[in-house]
């Protein structure tokens, strides 16, 4: 304010004149009128004339008639004529004196005007900012939604509070410019101060607080500004209403029926925020209207069986037997309780009259897991269709409070949302805030003030509302649904509500939280006060509500009753992605017989042609990358194929897409970077053929638990997609063990829902430390649901049944044929089953691990086991030992049978198929080598690794008349040494151990 003038004038064609000021850079215009003083215009600025002819011409117009200028200038004119000497204020012209006073004070009275206009904007802005922090979150009244009492200081809770921005109670009256950056003047320009604050505290500290301000696009924050600041712009119509108390009753009488039918058993009802289901259909709704026809929900088991009954549809009478305990199951596997499982349903929304698909994704306890999951099905189904906007497919997530705050596979799929080969264009977060978790309080159980804090990481805005106010909820859903299709970015939902009962129906919360639930059990249900409610304002009669609330319990009776009619649990009529035209209509396979694994020739070399070339003219590639086709080029030549081609792919590209998502550098140059203008790529692999199916490399995010969730999910959506995740070392996949156990182990067995998803995990003992060695094959053998003690019999294909009866398939290919053949085996067998793959390191580049197109011609297939094809195999009867192994230490005891000139005495045999066990092909080589010793032989320690798993098969093969030796590693804590020296002494140790004849004589 230190360089300030004041140049007064006339607007041009006459008028009244003009006050313009400047300070630090910035034109304030104040348009002076003799009646209404000055309010702020942003016209052209005119001519400037001097300031003593407007001051003069105001001062005589005051003389005249004190009532001819607005009050402003009246109360300016006598503090300016009280100050001065006698008699001044008699005389018609206004003196020397009086008018240096006045061009004197107006400077002190203009500068006074903008610092109170720029106090008035940061006022406004300091509302936007934090008014969420004050807003009347808590339906019970009890804790503060961001867990702080503390009221910030910049917002005017009390008059005293103007002082911070240099107001007083006396401003209250006083009108001021609103800026750009609000809309809560409406139509109006201007405001009285106590009227903007009103209008504030109405926008942002009511029961919506709304946390935008942390986003860095302007125009989606002045989008927000609009949603909730412009005067009465939550309006909702008399018909609204009534759809929103009926969808409210459902959602109450849903609940109070199972509590009433089935009052000692868990449910995990909805009680505490039976406004969720209205939310829901709002939602749906809208995003309905803007064009979406399919959503994919995940969800815990809160309120689940709710969901299911008044969002899905699922018919009540199916939900209510599965309260029954004399139900039978009709399918395969163990199934899961009933506030597990998911739905897939297809109706027409009555709303927009438009069909819509609804999914409810099945999940584990685990609480968020289910979030990773739900994303990979909705990019699929958003790939498969072509809707790279997300315009036809969408999500919502649904979380409780303590989980979302806690669990970090949440921040993971956030992390997910904005990345080009994961994002599905904007989610919907729904936090269903208990304000509690189990029996934690929020206090304890967070350090974040709000429990949606992660999702600021992603720009998303949070939208926190009471949930006892039904109308804000709606509207909050209506502007998050609105949000989304506007930005296609994700947005939350937070829910504030409560809890009526414990953590479930059995439990007594009184122990831990007694004020908490005293105050619960005095809160009126959110129905009855919002019944009342519509009926005070004349929407509905008593009558009308009593009739509705009748109808539902009418037809909740109804279902109660046929469902006893129900003897038997078709889990099949709970899938949530069904593949109809994969399977019969029964959703069994259409035969059991896989076609033949084997290629042409010609396709052969075409592939490989293709793979070791740049198909794009002028695309400059590395020179690096120029070295590594021509040896690539020349092996095609050569009809040889190592583990670097690209034929386990391509031979199924015809008609299989097939998405790769990797952080691991083995698959790097599948994707081609030209070196000299940015983002241009070529794959190789996408022009075999025309119209062939896409093939994809994905650089991974470095997230383990969220992508192999994501990969899980979008492998979910179609049977005819090879989708594989690789880690960098195998072991890496532990961060992800919740979605491998959970979901890929037993998803079948517990929700019937096949899924052919591959992990690719780099496995082998090669000194490279404790972390980067073992892929931990243990954990997924331990995992396989074949019996030990028993050699299944089949009629038909052995090989096709064991498969399909199996929960996985966990293999180590030790050639780059047979990993060809079991790649095109996963694709071509008439069902899914997860494939886990132990991958090669420095079988990479090993010189003998390479494969001949002989192998990969018409008539082979994948080898489950390998036998041996040396001197040992033409005289069986005098083979003194039979060693089986698997994976890399083939080559390794390969080479030291021949430096001990054993290759008559020692048979070695590679188990390829580790699970299920290939029985008949053991058995086959056992009775082949009926004199010889048995040795399992492995490079993993001997607790880790396969022989916990193998030892009691080769038992049962051998009638348990002869043992199954050892050798291998000692057991051990940490999977390898750290050491070089100690692992190649721990590895000569072996060696000798399996070469030595009489290693087993005591």
């Amino acid at each position: 304010m230190s360089q300030f003038r004041v140049l007064a004038g006339v607007l041009k064609g006459g008028g009244s004149p003009l006050l313009r000021w400047r300070a630090g850079g910035l034109t304030w215009r104040c348009w002076a009128h003799p009646k209404r003083g000055c309010s702020s215009r942003t016209d052209p600025l005119p001519a400037v004339v001097s300031n003593s002819s407007y001051v003069e011409e105001m001062y005589l117009t005051w003389l005249d008639d004190h009532k001819n200028v607005h009050e402003s200038w009246d109360s300016f004119f006598h503090n300016i004529q009280a100050s001065g000497p006698s008699g001044e204020a008699d005389e018609r012209r206004p003196s020397a004196l009086l008018q240096g006073r006045v061009l004197s004070h107006s400077l002190d009275v203009a500068e006074k005007v903008v610092e109170d206009h720029l106090a008035v904007h940061t006022l406004i802005r300091a509302y936007q900012i934090r008014g969420h922090h004050v807003a009347q979150l808590d339906p019970l009244g009890i804790l503060d939604a961001d867990l702080d009492s503390f009221v910030p200081s910049d917002l005017i809770t009390t008059i005293d509070k103007l002082g911070l921005y240099g107001l007083d109670e006396s401003d209250l009256d006083r009108s001021f410019q609103l800026p750009h950056t609000t809309f809560i003047g409406g139509q109006e320009a201007t405001l009285p101060l106590k009227e903007i604050i009103r209008r504030l505290e109405a926008s942002y500290c009511g029961h919506i607080g709304v946390e935008f301000m942390f986003i860095n696009n302007v125009n989606q924050c002045q989008w927000i500004r609009q949603k909730f600041e412009t005067p009465g712009i939550m309006q909702f119509t008399n018909a609204e209403k009534r759809t929103l108390l009926a969808r409210l009753i459902r959602s109450t009488r849903f609940e109070d029926f199972l509590a009433r039918k089935w009052s000692s058993e868990k449910r995990f009802g909805l009680e505490g925020c039976e406004v969720l289901i209205p939310a829901l259909k709002t939602i749906i709704d809208k995003s309905s209207a803007a064009g979406i026809d399919s959503v994919i929900m995940g969800m815990p088991h809160r309120g689940r069986l709710n969901v299911l009954a008044n969002v899905i549809r699922k018919d009540l009478d199916q939900i209510f037997c599965q309260f029954d305990p004399k139900l039978e199951a009709a399918d395969e596997g163990s199934g899961d309780v009933k506030y597990h499982l998911g739905m897939y349903h297809e109706r027409i929304n009555r709303e927009t009259d438009k069909n819509i698909t609804l999914s409810l994704v099945a999940n584990p306890s685990h609480l968020e897991a289910v979030d990773p999951v739900v994303q990979g099905k909705t990019k699929a189904e958003q790939f498969y269709r072509g809707d790279t906007q997300g315009k036809k497919v969408m999500s919502i997530l649904m979380h409780g409070d303590a989980a979302f705050a806690g669990q970090g596979v949440v921040y993971e799929t956030f992390h997910l949302s904005e990345l080009p080969s994961y994002t599905t264009n904007g989610t919907i977060h729904v936090v269903v805030n208990n304000q509690i978790g189990f029996t934690t309080d929020p206090r304890v159980a967070r350090s974040s003030p709000y429990p949606t804090d992660v999702a600021r990481v992603v720009n998303a805005p949070i939208f926190h509302v009471n949930a006892d106010d039904p109308e804000a909820v709606m509207y909050v859903c209506r502007v998050a649904a609105e949000w989304r299709a506007t930005f296609n970015k994700d947005v939350v939902i937070d829910l504030v509500c409560y809890r009526r009962f414990g953590h479930n129906e059995m439990d007594e919360p009184m122990f831990t939280q007694p004020l908490m639930y005293k105050q619960i059990h005095r809160q009126e249900h959110v129905l009855k006060k919002y019944s009342e409610k519509l009926i005070a304002e004349g929407v509905v009669t008593l009558q009308e509500f009593e009739e509705e609330v009748a109808k539902y319990d009418k037809i909740c009776e109804e279902a109660y009753t046929s469902s006893k009619d129900e003897k038997i649990l078709h889990i099949r009529h709970w899938l949530d992605s069904p593949w109809p035209d994969f399977f019969t209509a029964q959703g069994e396979p259409k035969s059991m017989s896989c076609l033949p694994t084997g290629l042409d020739e010609e396709v052969l070399q075409h592939i490989g042609q293709i793979a070791s070339s740049v198909p794009l003219e002028d695309f400059n590639i590395h020179p690096g990358e120029s070295g590594c086709f021509m040896p690539e080029n020349k092996a095609v030549r050569q009809r040889i194929t190592d583990w670097q081609n690209l034929l386990r792919f391509g031979s199924l590209l015809t008609s299989t897409l097939v998405e790769l998502h990797t952080d691991r550098r083995s698959h790097r140059h599948h994707v081609l970077h030209d070196q000299e203008v940015d983002k241009r790529i070529c794959v190789p692999m996408n022009h075999l053929w025309e119209n062939q199916a896409s093939y994809t490399v994905c650089n991974s995010s470095l997230s383990e638990y969220g992508v192999v969730g994501f990969e899980l999910g979008f492998a979910m959506a179609n049977p005819n997609a090879l989708i594989l995740w690789e880690a960098q070392f195998g072991d890496f996949h532990n961060t992800a063990q919740c979605i491998i156990d959970q979901f890929i182990s037993s998803g079948q067995a517990k929700w019937v829902r096949n899924n052919g998803i591959v992990l690719l995990l780099p496995h082998g003992m090669e000194g490279m430390g404790p972390e980067h060695s073992s892929a931990r094959p243990e954990r997924f053998l331990q995992m396989t649901k074949d019996d030990p003690d028993h050699i299944p019999e089949f009629t038909g294909d052995f090989e096709v049944q064991q498969l399909y009866d199996c929960n996985w398939i966990v293999v180590n290919c030790s050639t780059p044929a047979n990993y060809c053949h079991v790649l095109r085996r996963q694709i071509l067998l008439p069902f899914r089953k997860p494939l886990i793959i132990f991958t090669p390191k420095s079988l990479l580049r090993h010189p003998d691990a390479r494969s001949g197109f002989d192998d990969l011609a018409k008539g082979t297939k994948f080898k489950r086991l390998i036998p041996d094809e040396g001197p040992a195999s033409q005289s069986p009867g005098q083979v003194k030992r039979v060693i089986f192994c698997a994976g890399k230490v083939y080559y390794e005891l390969a080479k030291e049978r021949k430096q001990q000139n054993l290759d008559r005495d020692v048979a070695i045999i590679r188990l390829e198929q580790i699970s299920p066990f290939p029985f008949d092909l053991v058995s086959e080589e056992v009775e082949k080598y009926t004199n010889a010793e048995l040795v399992w032989c492995q490079e993993e320690h001997k607790n880790m690794g396969y022989y916990d798993y193998v030892r009691p098969r080769f038992l049962t093969v051998v009638a348990n008349k002869k043992p199954i030796w050892y050798v291998g590693r000692d057991p051990a804590a940490a999977p390898a040494t750290g050491n070089k020296s100690t692992h190649l002494n721990e590895l000569r140790k072996f060696m000798d151990t399996a070469f030595n004849m009489s290693s087993f004589q005591d």
